[in-house]
């Protein structure tokens, strides 16, 4: 099997009759959708693409994790279309900008983007052929399409089965998490996404007997491939409510696994550890923990018996984790194992479809991301002396390139050879560990990327602002848990005869007015002010490293300040 409708057209025939997703209607009823209903569903989206023009035509996707999102989006790639997902967060600024760039011939949104969608293309710089929304829209929204495609197939319209799909040719169009002209577009086609699910599936733990919980956004690929998967092996997809009603849906639906980024797991584990603490429990918690440990060693494994209490919490069913996207706190994936839960890390990036390398379930080490996926070969390049060096990969879920952008392609791209920029080394059982950028990217704990360059544009265009960095500052001294944070210089000539605490004020009212332009987990939460000069490069950059240590002395001082003041 070469691409995606091989994989679809499997699962039918293999699983046909089962939920490939349940979703919940606003009645709060749960709606079983089989393998071949969702088929079915794909084919009368074709049938309608077919009948208005639209073969083969880009195709952006906005709006929340849903099965109409999933529809939209296979049925696209099984008429030999182009996806293009875009997050549903952004401003109507950046939301032209993708379309433009990305040249969407058809929108599928939701209710809270159509408004602007529609703005958007009632303007000169962006033109669309047709906008649909996914759930209850102005003009025609996804239901309807399907049933004019019920209706075409059953006046003996035949398309779908005419449509070839070259599984080699860009499928797909994603946006890197900047999202102004500063980003890239990576090209993915078809047989990336189909070598990464079926590499994956090697180290990955689940079957059709599994429900997996679609947690992370549609638009990223960390977040669609857990539904690739999940339909490769004939299981089921359901959908979160939101964040709040994570655990109340996770019993709900019996959830057996899902992928996540570490502050989902680690919000988990500390809700658990926070109960059981209130409890008076805590002590004799870790000794059942210690002495199942032992038993494990020993190749007894009574732990979800012994932690049936806290597995209730998670429904009872949960068994299996995949996390990626950012580093995991080492405590929290030794609770989860504690408790029966299998936990792998992965690595990967949007380039590479995305995942490169895992853990596999009985090979693990707390802290790396395992081994590469079959198919894949990653090499150290320039390794310094304790063998780290840039992380280099090859395989066939590595991009094309990115869209438009031929330097920045060749910057990257050499003989299929993709250059991540991440540090990391092999230890001497060959598990791959990742230690940091080598850019200035800021990976917060929810998966997030945030491009420092992209947001210091914005900050520089403030009259008074002679210089400033965008980094990412330790959350009480957790390294693995960043914040978004500036440090501005200020002329001070334009700040003439006002107080220190007034320019203060001002600065920080313009920053709020800059982030109330931005995703928000693009907003800055702390700034850091000053006229004096920053520490400079000779080709007049900011030396990013020194300014940051300055920072973080500073907010060591702030902080002993205000501890004296509660005292």
């Amino acid at each position: 099997m070469e691409n995606l409708r091989d994989l679809i057209t499997d699962s039918v025939e293999k699983h046909g009759a089962k939920d490939a997703f349940i979703v919940k209607n606003k009645k709060g009823e749960h709606i079983h959708i089989s393998y071949i209903r969702f088929y079915e569903e794909i084919r009368c989206l074709v049938e309608v693409f077919a009948s208005r023009g639209y073969l083969g035509k880009r195709v952006a996707i906005i709006g929340k994790n849903s099965y109409e999102w999933f529809l939209a989006n296979m049925a696209i790639q099984l008429m030999g279309g182009v996806t293009i997902p875009l997050d549903k967060e952004l401003k109507i600024l950046e939301l032209e900008e993708c379309l433009e760039r990305s040249k969407a011939d058809i929108i599928f949104c939701d209710e809270k983007t159509e408004p602007m969608i529609r703005k958007i293309g009632a303007g000169d710089r962006v033109k669309f052929q047709s906008i649909f929304n996914l759930y209850t829209g102005e003009k025609e929204d996804i239901r309807d399409l399907v049933n004019e495609g019920k209706n075409l197939i059953d006046h003996g319209a035949n398309e779908f089965e005419k449509v070839e799909i070259s599984e080699r040719a860009t499928s797909f169009l994603i946006f890197t998490s900047g999202t102004t002209s500063n980003s890239k577009v990576v090209m993915l086609s078809q047989r990336n996404i189909y070598k990464d699910v079926e590499n994956t599936l090697l180290i990955a733990d689940i079957s059709h007997k599994d429900v997996n919980f679609s947690l992370l956004p549609y638009h990223h690929m960390l977040g669609s491939i857990a539904t690739y998967l999940t339909l490769a092996t004939g299981g089921t997809t359901v959908f979160c409510d939101g964040l709040k009603y994570l655990q109340k849906n996770m019993k709900e639906y019996k959830v057996t696994n899902f992928l996540a980024v570490p502050l989902i797991l680690e919000a988990m584990y500390k809700k658990v550890m926070k109960t059981v603490e209130s409890n008076g429990m805590a002590g004799k918690l870790n000794a059942i923990r210690g002495i199942t440990r032992g038993l494990n060693l020993a190749g007894i494994r009574p732990n979800r018996k012994i932690f049936k209490g806290i597995l209730e919490a998670f429904g009872g069913e949960l068994r299996f984790l995949f996390v990626g996207g950012a580093p995991c706190n080492p405590e929290v994936i030794k609770g989860f194992q504690d408790f029966g839960i299998q936990v792998i890390q992965g690595y990967g990036l949007t380039e590479t479809s995305p995942i490169i390398a895992g853990e596999r379930p009985k090979q693990r080490k707390i802290g790396s991301v395992g081994f590469p996926l079959r198919d894949n070969e990653i090499v150290i390049e320039n390794p310094n002396e304790d063998g780290i060096g840039e992380i280099v990969v090859r395989g066939p879920n590595v991009m094309q390139g990115y869209y438009e952008n031929d330097s920045a392609t060749k910057a990257v791209l050499n003989d299929g050879w993709l250059r991540t920029g991440d540090l990391g080394y092999f230890d001497k059982d060959g598990f791959l560990f990742i230690t940091g950028r080598t850019k200035s990217v800021i990976v917060l704990k929810n998966g997030k990327n945030v491009f420092p360059e992209e947001m210091e544009v914005k900050i520089n265009d403030l009259p008074y602002c002679k210089n400033n960095i965008i980094v990412g500052l330790p959350n009480d001294g957790d390294k693995l848990d960043l914040v978004v944070s500036l440090k501005i210089e200020y002329d001070g000539e334009f700040f003439k005869g006002k107080s220190e605490p007034e320019i203060r004020e001002i600065i920080k009212a313009d920053i709020e007015k800059i982030n109330d332009t931005m995703p928000s987990y693009k907003r800055i939460k702390r700034i850091f002010i000053t006229d004096k000069p920053m520490v400079m490069t000779t080709t007049s950059k900011v030396k990013r490293h020194i300014e940051i240590e300055k920072m973080l002395e500073e907010e060591a001082s702030r902080n002993s300040e205000k501890n004296l003041q509660d005292k």
